[in-house]
């Protein structure tokens, strides 16, 4: 589904991504380790259109996304889930949803599909539609968010660290609603603090470390690999 090679990437001139190679296989959750700093947000804006890069490939299904305009990543069915929520705090709770469902306006039928599916995924959601996003709490506005991204009907979902910030049990929940999605069908590309929940729900996983990988294979490989289990683990 989505092959990145060489690609390095940064800001200013200045790479903070050098010489990347990673893999994301159709349906399959693959998850993305690393220090703060390491790379990861930059990666995911790279692939996403954000970042321009300064030399690699990135093919998502046969098509070259640095040929793409941000907007026609979305639409080609990559979503990403940024760092942070980033919603609109004033404005309620479904029509942040259906800003994400943009890209699919002219499918007004498929929209609504993909309204009811998220309300289904988080139920906390259509009991507070009505309300400004921005009364919800972190777990719930972490939740609106990722249902945001669902709403573009995405092969391929990038999230950046939907557990940061958030209590041990709504970081469970979390993670609970992103391997559902996943058994849905959905590809994840996932960064997240929690290496061992990650790995737990995870079929493949990367470690970037000053913008390179030095670690790659499967998640019960990397749980138990000596390196992930002292960095990550705390063993």
């Amino acid at each position: 589904m989505l092959t990145v090679r060489g690609l390095s990437a940064g800001y200013d001139a200045v790479d903070v991504l050098h010489a990347v190679d990673i893999t994301a296989r159709a349906g399959e959750l693959t998850v993305v380790l690393g220090a703060n700093g390491s790379g990861k947000t930059t990666m995911f804006r790279t692939i996403s259109g954000i970042v321009r890069p300064s030399a690699g490939s990135i093919d998502f299904d046969g098509r070259q996304l640095p040929d793409l305009s941000a907007d026609s990543i979305v639409k080609a069915g990559l979503a990403h889930c940024p760092e942070g929520r980033h919603l609109f705090a004033k404005m309620p709770v479904e029509k942040n949803l259906m800003l994400g469902g943009y890209v699919r306006r002219r499918n007004r039928g498929r929209v609504r599909e993909l309204l009811e599916h998220v309300y289904e995924l988080f139920p906390i959601l259509h009991d507070k539609r009505h309300q400004p996003a921005g009364t919800l709490s972190g777990g719930q506005q972490q939740m609106a968010a990722i249902g945001r991204s669902l709403m573009s009907d995405p092969s391929l979902l990038i999230l950046d660290e939907p557990s940061m910030g958030l209590a041990p049990l709504v970081t469970a929940q979390v993670l609970d609603a992103v391997a559902q999605i996943n058994r849905d069908g959905i590809g994840v590309l996932l960064a997240e603090q929690n290496a061992q929940a990650a790995l737990r729900i995870g079929h493949h996983g990367f470690v970037l470390a000053e913008g390179r990988v030095v670690l790659s294979g499967t998640a019960s490989e990397l749980l138990d690999h000596p390196d992930v289990r002292e960095a990550y683990l705390g063993v």
